[in-house]
């Protein structure tokens, strides 16, 4: 079968994250294939939820995922740097204020 024929038989790649229930936030758990949101879901909970520990599951397709280069990231950051404003020791704290 050529190489771009089986791509088209595959079902997408989904990234999952799940709400525990002493969390406040969803945290990525791994990653799975499905053919829709739906299942995607159900899977997660069977393959990701086992001692039931989830309250909420996030489904994302992978391909809707942006990230940044890891390879860039002094640049990305960098421009951070130059603005002092956003560092704790540009302002003047009150000396009642004695943990910061």
């Amino acid at each position: 079968m050529p190489e771009q024929d089986k791509h088209k038989n595959e079902w997408p790649l989904w990234e999952i994250f799940i709400r525990s229930k002493a969390g406040l936030d969803h945290k990525h758990v791994g990653s799975l294939h499905a053919a829709d949101a739906q299942m995607a879901i159900e899977n997660a909970r069977d393959v990701y939820t086992r001692r039931m520990e989830g309250v909420s599951i996030w489904v994302i397709e992978s391909k809707n995922i942006h990230a940044s280069d890891p390879d860039e990231s002094s640049s990305l950051y960098d421009p951070a740097n130059d603005k002092i404003y956003r560092h704790p020791t540009f302002y003047n704290l009150p000396d009642e204020l004695k943990h910061m």
